[in-house]
């Protein structure tokens, strides 16, 4: 790899973020790019007037061409990737015993670690690697987590959409070169059968755990309806917290059989899980003769995967939260969420008014709702806030 160091000189007339902290650079911020032969290297930014922005990496072929990862002159090699490790871990560590070994590790840009994400699963960690750098320097990487974690296992879960953006191909495989065997692992008191070489993202979504929890403290006695369940979290957390009945309901066949799965382990008689897509199951006329239920979450996939998407997905979480609404007992609570992060809060909270005033329900909010301390928001950069949501009571 070269040695010598490439500079990008931001436009004259450039109102580039990074200038009031973000960490990206984009193609058209810049005076000119660098030669490809910097891909993957560790290039610096400058503003207009020469002024030293920091050291980030560098690829021509992503419309995000540069990415910081220090405000000094750093290399990006295994002892830059030890001590951000360090850092990162001392800083979950520090959330307390409630997180216990399953935790996010590692939030690319929020951990100076661009496009790594590392999620631990006791004596297992997952990582995705989605730039080009990073990927390059997989090696030092993964010495370094073997250093600071000593995993027993590390299964690359390199198959996410960025990857093909950075140039990199799709991709999963194990450290080991040895297959990850399924297994039950227990997570806040429920027994949750992991295939984390196989099942979505990184195998399991550990980003609503502290919502499983505010949300199961109302279902005792109650008719609870789980719609987008993936493996069912929220239902189970509700059947274990005495929910009278809990219906959970997504389009996935191996997310609801996994839900099945760990209903039955459990032995929540009271949850059942249907494959459904859940805006044709709300509009069907047959819902209309059905009893209200006393407690609704929805927590869809991300509607919005990109900003031009954002229209069509306002009316989609305007559509689906209005039916939810409409199916509610007075006095209800609807737990409602995106992860699309180009979704901010207050069109969020556009929609739920205008879902409530359709409706013809009097919406209070119980909570506001966001992705857990280990999930970490750099307060400078809002794509790396990309969960919300709202406890609501539907009167």
């Amino acid at each position: 790899m070269s040695n010598h160091v490439g500079t990008l000189k931001l436009k004259p007339n450039a109102r580039a973020r990074v200038l009031q902290g973000h960490p990206w650079v984009f193609a058209n911020e810049v005076e000119a790019l660098a030669p490809a032969s910097f891909d993957g290297e560790v290039v610096e930014c400058r503003d207009r007037a020469g002024r030293f922005l920091g050291s980030g990496i560098y690829n021509s072929r992503s419309q995000i061409v540069w990415r910081r990862i220090s405000r000094d002159r750093v290399a990006l090699d295994e002892v830059y990737f030890r001590s951000a490790l360090t850092r990162a871990k001392a800083r979950r560590d520090a959330l307390g015993s409630e997180w216990g070994m399953v935790r996010r590790l590692v939030w690319s840009e929020a951990d100076d670690l661009p496009g790594v994400v590392v999620d631990q699963f006791g004596d297992t960690l997952v990582v995705q690697i989605q730039t080009l750098a990073m990927e390059r320097r997989r090696t030092a990487l993964e010495a370094a987590l073997q250093a600071v974690v000593a995993p027993a296992e590390i299964i690359y879960r390199n198959d996410g959409t960025l990857r093909r953006l950075e140039g990199l191909p799709s991709e999963v495989f194990t450290r080991s070169g040895r297959a990850w065997e399924p297994r039950w692992l227990t997570i806040d008191g429920v027994d949750v059968w992991l295939d984390l070489q196989h099942g979505q993202k990184t195998g399991f979504y550990l980003d609503q755990r502290r919502q499983h929890a505010l949300v199961a403290r109302h279902c005792a006695g109650r008719r609870v309806l789980d719609a987008f369940c993936n493996q069912g979290g929220f239902g189970l957390h509700a059947a274990r917290a005495g929910a009278a009945e809990v219906l959970g309901l997504d389009s996935a066949e191996d997310a609801v059989a996994a839900a099945r799965r760990n209903a039955e382990r459990m032995g929540a008689g009271a949850a059942r899980f249907a494959v459904a897509n859940v805006f044709d199951w709300f509009n069907d006329a047959a819902r209309q003769q059905e009893p209200a239920w006393d407690v609704i979450v929805l927590d869809p996939p991300p509607f919005a995967k990109s900003k031009s998407a954002l229209e069509g997905a306002l009316r989609g979480y305007k559509e689906i939260n209005l039916r939810a609404m409409q199916r509610l007992a007075p006095g209800g609570l609807l737990a409602t969420y995106t992860c699309s992060h180009h979704m901010q809060d207050a069109e969020l909270r556009g929609v739920l008014a205008e879902a409530a005033a359709d409706a013809r329900r009097r919406v209070t909010v119980v909570e506001h709702c966001h992705q857990p301390p280990d999930h970490p928001v750099l307060i400078t950069m809002a794509e790396s806030e990309y969960l919300r949501g709202y406890l609501l009571r539907v009167d």
